[in-house]
């Protein structure tokens, strides 16, 4: 089901859900000393909203997973432990404007939450999210979606799709929530036939990012399998800091601590926070023996989860090439220089 709908059309659409009570995710500019960057932010009003210019540099992640999050509280008494719930239920929210990479991340996401154990918290946000994706028109030497599975306009996990075209977007409803969206706001969409025109810096972001790399990925898989001692582990381990900033920047990493944190000598709160493999205490028991000891040990394990560890489980890679890891990396490690490298080996030992 395809839609149009014009710039002036699409402002008066996030004002109209933004007075309804609905919180309005979208990419915003953020003014910085040496300059401005693009984000995703909850706006209060349709002019905030930055849909065009550089990547956007941070992920969807922490609207559904934020890096601190209350589970329960606890109250201790003579007569036991009582527990309450920490929050109320997810308020309604709309992300307009969404990267591929960044969306596609949610559905990747959402096998690991509902494999072992139906996690409620992220699913109660998750539900309560209509997802509407933008198609890039612009890519720079970090993106490398196509490389795994994905593309700027590959629509995995949008309820609504936008294309953009002259004088506004072509809006293509994808699943039940996001016909329901649609209908909803019909005043502001016209109906138009599935081959209306798109913009073509859709197919030139898709050539560019294309050339960014290609790799076998079923090659680099079978390759982790066979050499887990691999001397290449210790080449890529003494540029890596250990610092976590990859994990954080990533819209697929997903490990977390649950800590309990007093507030009183008889109450306090549980809490899942953020964490990341990266980090050398993450694996620490409490006999004081690491099995990762070493940042060797650790990169590896981010790579292999990546590309080896939930593919074999979940026939998915855990990584949409949105390039985050890349350019936040202080010791420039580069994944794609990585996956390069995977690649010719996994050629020369085949």
């Amino acid at each position: 089901m395809t839609f149009s709908i014009s710039d002036s059309g699409l402002n008066a659409l996030v004002d109209e859900v933004i007075a309804s009570g609905t919180t309005v995710i979208a990419p915003a500019v953020i003014k910085l000393s040496a300059g401005e960057r693009r984000e995703y932010q909850k706006i209060g009003s349709a002019e905030k909203m930055a849909l065009t210019g550089a990547i956007v540099s941070n992920s969807l992640k922490p609207f559904i997973m934020p890096p601190s999050v209350p589970l329960f509280r606890y109250t201790r008494a003579k007569a036991g432990v009582s527990l309450e719930p920490a929050a109320g239920k997810a308020q309604a929210a709309v992300v307009i404007g969404a990267q591929a990479c960044d969306i596609a991340a949610l559905e990747i996401v959402d096998r690991v939450m509902d494999w072992d154990y139906h996690d409620e918290v992220w699913f109660e946000r998750r539900k309560a999210t209509t997802v509407i994706s933008l198609a890039c028109t612009q890519a720079d030497a970090s993106c490398f979606c196509t490389a795994v599975g994905s593309g700027p306009d590959h629509p995995r996990g949008s309820d609504v799709q936008f294309l953009r075209k002259k004088g506004g977007y072509l809006a293509r409803a994808l699943t039940e929530t996001g016909k329901a969206f649609c209908a909803k706001y019909g005043s502001h969409f016209e109906k138009v036939g599935d081959d209306a025109d798109r913009d073509p810096l859709i197919k030139e972001t898709r050539e560019k990012v294309e050339t960014n790399l290609k790799i076998d990925l079923g090659a680099i898989r079978s390759f982790l399998t066979r050499n887990f001692d691999h001397e290449l582990w210790n080449d890529f381990g003494l540029r890596c800091h250990g610092c976590g900033a990859c994990a954080f920047a990533c819209p697929t990493c997903h490990c977390f601590d649950i800590v309990d944190e007093p507030e009183g000598i008889t109450h306090g709160v549980r809490r899942r926070n953020w964490d990341t493999c990266q980090t050398a205490k993450f694996t620490v028991h409490a006999s004081g023996h690491n099995p990762r000891k070493d940042q060797n040990s650790r990169i590896r394990q981010r790579v292999m989860h990546k590309f080896q560890i939930y593919p074999e489980r979940f026939g998915d890679v855990l990584c949409t090439g949105c390039g985050r890891c890349v350019r936040v990396c202080a010791g420039g490690m580069n994944l794609l220089e990585i996956l390069k490298v995977l690649g010719k080996s996994a050629e020369a030992k085949s």
